[in-house]
């Protein structure tokens, strides 16, 4: 028997699904799919969940020193004129930042081989380029999902039964974090 469902695709195709319907999970909270494939999905998620409660703390704090530009009222960056060309003036700011271990790290980029990119568009720019900011969603998880789940032994997802697809009559769920 095999260790996975095929779900009648090819290779690549069932990984990019998978990949993507575990990222929009993760991102949403909850979605409307299959059974087989909310069954897949769990087996996925569940794991990067764990791994990101084992390493959720596993990081040292840093204070470092960086050069930012100055910017006046208006938010644009403050220029001085020196031989002739207009230069943008830098101070010194001392930074915080976190300094993974090395695990954490090793989770970290295994958990973006499994992620897609999501990009967040404010509702009032709908349709529109300006204002979109990508999510950092090894971040998100570290820091939103892991300290939601730190003691808890697995079970992470939970799946209901919502009744069969109008058109193919295949079962349909809703899977989403606990």
């Amino acid at each position: 028997m095999a260790g996975y469902r095929k779900l009648g695709r090819t290779a690549d195709q069932r990984k990019a699904l998978l990949r993507n319907q575990v990222t929009s999970l993760l991102y949403h909270g909850k979605i409307r799919t299959t059974e087989t494939r909310a069954k897949e999905i769990r087996k996925i998620a569940e794991g990067l969940i764990a791994m990101a409660v084992r390493e959720k703390d596993n990081y040292e704090t840093v204070t470092v020193t960086a050069k930012a530009p100055r910017k006046d009222a208006d938010g644009k960056r403050v220029k001085e004129v020196k031989d002739g060309k207009k230069v943008t003036v830098y101070d010194e700011v001392q930074k915080e930042i976190k300094k993974d271990s090395p695990s954490r790290l090793h989770a970290r980029r295994q958990m973006m081989k499994v992620f897609y990119p999501v990009t967040e568009v404010p509702t009032s720019n709908k349709g529109k380029k300006k204002n979109t900011k990508s999510v950092d969603m090894a971040t998100k998880m570290f820091e939103e999902i892991a300290p939601k789940y730190e003691g808890r032994n697995g079970g992470y997802t939970r799946i209901i039964k919502i009744g069969p697809r109008k058109g193919d009559a295949a079962m349909e769920v809703i899977i989403e974090l606990v």
